[in-house]
């Protein structure tokens, strides 16, 4: 993985590394959502969601839009780009595992 690269990852990692983060994300990925509702549906206060909603859009797992009836209304969306760069990276080291296990077992099976 080239340097850029990780330290996306890195990003990412960071960024979902809270319960509240995570949790936003999964909202997000049913639908784009105010801050407002994520705050309601998640429990906690409008400025706590502000700061989590900050910290996901500068890691770059969301972004946030406005509509035309409302210019001081903020939608948020999940961007694909980095949890796609997450799932690749899961998928390689799931895979090597899966080879280091088979390995593993062939060796178990030969002494056996």
């Amino acid at each position: 993985m080239s340097e850029p690269a990780a330290a996306d990852l890195d990003d990412t990692l960071a960024a979902l590394a809270d319960p509240l983060r995570r949790r936003a994300v999964e909202l997000l990925a049913e639908r784009p959502r105010r801050a407002g509702e994520l705050a309601v549906e998640l429990g906690t206060t409008a400025s706590t969601m502000s700061k989590h909603l900050r910290v996901l859009r500068t890691h770059g797992l969301v972004s946030d839009s406005h509509p035309d009836f409302d210019a001081r209304v903020r939608i948020y969306s999940l961007r694909s780009a980095p949890m796609a760069a997450l799932r690749s990276w899961l998928a390689s080291a799931e895979a090597g595992w899966a080879d280091q296990l088979d390995a593993f077992a062939a060796h178990v099976e030969r002494d056996a």
